[in-house]
């Protein structure tokens, strides 16, 4: 079981100087976006390294939904730069990036696909000491500040990949309730959704007792290892504070309970899925988000197309649970019951569609996207949607149910209108 520390609390961010003095940094590198340096949360970061007296650079130039090209900027800047500590100050897209800065910092003659998962890269194991990274969430979905894992857009592909290592993880997670305020509408919904999925795919993951061969090595045992008794404590507790908090944390901005209690889902989650993982939902979404045509989701201020992150992952989810969920019907069952559903007289073998309505409801009621038709696929793009989703061995292996290229076109298919 590998997870990051954590501090959570109002106003803690107000500490990383001191944090930063502590372990001796004499050069740190904070990451960014460009929309969140305007705001007060990148502010807050400056403001005590400035008063700690800590010696840094800023790079504001991360891109949302980061790609290989975005992620060679980030490291040429940290390879010039020979920072000896990071902080990350975003959503998932800054946090990923700097840690990929930071390994690449640490392995200066390395190639980018010389640690990005086989079968895209060659999935090196990662066996050297990185320099701290200090991470500063602001959305209350990734999880990143808890996991070693870093996604990006690879161009060339139309697809996502990424690189998963526990080397990779945050030294330490600073969760500043404070942040998730200055998330837009629909920044909270699709964030949110990526929340639940995170909880969903990772309690209903392929148990890790099935899964083989064993690593020859510990150093080669994935970060994603499959649903486990310690994953699944925080997986489910996730789970009910989603279920209690989402609508209201969507509904209104200024809900400091909802808000800050999504804010600590999101980090149960992902303590949950990044030892645990993700399945389908995640492998599918990937040419979703890479494959996007004009789709500009609303409060994302950017200038390309972007179907965001939680959004891909949450338009397939109830084709995806109604195919799993003869493999762990219990499972489905448990949490449909979790998210609201009457399940005292529900069959097993109706546990899927009864999760699948559950989902299709707190997605209608959040205004989400009426399937993949609605952010611009048609069935004609089903096929490119299955050969970018073939190569996500990472997560689509963890499935409980195994699938053909077959079972993906017809997921597909089901996806593309959800009500």
């Amino acid at each position: 079981m590998a997870c990051s520390n954590i501090r959570y609390g109002e106003g803690v961010t107000n500490e990383v100087g001191m944090d930063l003095q502590n372990i001796g940094a004499r050069k740190v590198c904070v990451m960014t976006d460009k929309n969140l340096a305007k705001l007060p949360p990148v502010k807050a970061v400056l403001d005590s390294l400035v008063k700690n007296g800590v010696n840094f650079q800023v790079f504001d130039k991360v891109r949302v939904e980061p790609t290989d090209l975005s992620f060679k900027e980030a490291i040429t800047f940290a390879r010039q730069g020979q920072f000896d500590a990071y902080v990350a100050v975003g959503g998932g897209s800054v946090m990923d990036t700097c840690k990929v800065a930071n390994l690449y910092s640490c392995s200066p003659d390395a190639e980018l696909f010389d640690y990005v998962n086989a079968p895209i890269g060659k999935g090196k194991p990662i066996t050297f000491n990185l320099h701290p990274l200090i991470a500063v969430p602001t959305t209350a979905g990734t999880g990143s500040e808890t996991t070693g894992v870093a996604v990006f857009d690879y161009e060339a592909m139309k697809f996502k990949t990424g690189i998963a290592s526990r080397a990779l993880k945050p030294l330490l997670g600073i969760v500043d309730p404070l942040h998730t305020l200055h998330m837009p509408d629909r920044v909270a919904a699709y964030s949110g959704f990526d929340v639940l999925c995170h909880a969903l795919e990772s309690y209903t993951a392929l148990p890790y007792s099935l899964r083989s061969p064993c690593p020859p090595n510990p150093v080669n045992r994935p970060a994603y290892q499959g649903s486990n008794p310690i994953s699944d404590v925080w997986s489910k507790h996730a789970l009910r504070i989603v279920a209690k908090y989402i609508k209201r944390a969507v509904q209104n901005a200024d809900d400091l309970e909802a808000r800050f209690n999504m804010h600590l889902a999101s980090v149960f989650a992902g303590i949950g899925f990044g030892n645990a993982g993700v399945h389908l939902c995640h492998g599918m979404s990937y040419p979703v988000a890479g494959l996007v045509k004009t789709f500009k989701a609303e409060d994302y201020n950017v200038d390309h197309p972007l179907v965001p992150h939680g959004l891909s992952v949450v338009l397939t989810s109830p084709a995806v649970f109604t195919f799993t969920s003869p493999m762990c019907p219990e499972r489905h069952l448990e949490a449909a019951e979790i998210l609201g559903a009457d399940t005292k007289t529900v069959k097993r073998e109706d546990a899927g569609l009864v999760l699948a309505d559950t989902l299709r409801n707190f997605l209608f009621e959040l205004h989400v996207e009426d399937g993949l038709s609605a952010v611009g696929y048609t069935n004609e793009d089903i096929p490119a949607l299955v050969k970018g989703t073939l190569p996500q061995e990472r997560v689509t292996k963890l499935s409980p149910r195994p699938q053909t290229e077959e079972d993906l076109a017809n997921l597909f298919e089901s996806s593309m209108k959800m009500y």
